[in-house]
């Protein structure tokens, strides 16, 4: 009797496994690290300047045809930050713009969808700097082969808002207010 229970659960087990997801769920997928980018851009002096995030992970649940279902989860590590100047990005990870040291992370979860004309919108919760504020982003899901897609958008944010800016560096006269972020995700299916 034992051993039929054990041999039922494994097959069920076994059958839940190898069944595709049930229509409706959303896809699971997982960013490429290796492939995938999420860049900013800012504005000193007049200038624009562009960084980019080399540590992140982002889980994301999404199909079209189930946005109930999606769910964007993204944790960036705000060390990894990179404008190829040594000078500036000792500055944005210090005290008074990331505080890495004390907020090493930032964070990133959705909490609804909608379709557009050009793709989709989500509107989330971005954590930085220990500051949550809502931040939408509209973005371009596009299937591609072996399961997987590829995941690309947009957003803009204030970052006075999250307090990335202390000092010297609060003032809007030399470093905007305004960043735009942008982000081309390749996606891997989940087991």
């Amino acid at each position: 009797m034992r051993r039929m229970r054990i041999a039922t659960a494994l097959c069920a087990a076994l059958l839940s496994a190898a069944l595709p997801r049930a229509a409706g769920a959303a896809g699971g997928f997982t960013a490429d690290p290796g492939s995938s980018r999420l860049e900013f851009t800012g504005v000193q002096a007049g200038a624009e300047f562009k960084g980019i995030f080399h540590k992140f992970t982002a889980a994301i649940d999404f199909a079209p045809e189930a946005l109930a279902a999606a769910k964007f989860d993204v944790v960036i590590d705000m060390s990894s930050e990179d404008t190829m100047d040594k000078d500036r990005d000792g500055t944005i990870r210090g005290a008074d713009i990331f505080d890495v040291a004390h907020f090493p992370t930032a964070h990133y979860v959705t909490r609804s969808f909608a379709k557009t004309a050009t793709g989709y919108t989500a509107l989330g919760s971005l954590t930085l700097r220990g500051v949550t504020k809502d931040l939408p982003i509209a973005f371009k899901f596009s299937p591609a082969g072996a399961g997987g897609a590829t995941l690309s958008g947009t957003a803009e944010l204030k970052r006075l808002d999250f307090g990335v800016g202390r000092g010297d560096w609060k003032s809007t006269e030399w470093v905007a207010d305004v960043v735009k972020v942008a982000f081309t995700l390749n996606l891997k299916a989940t087991p």
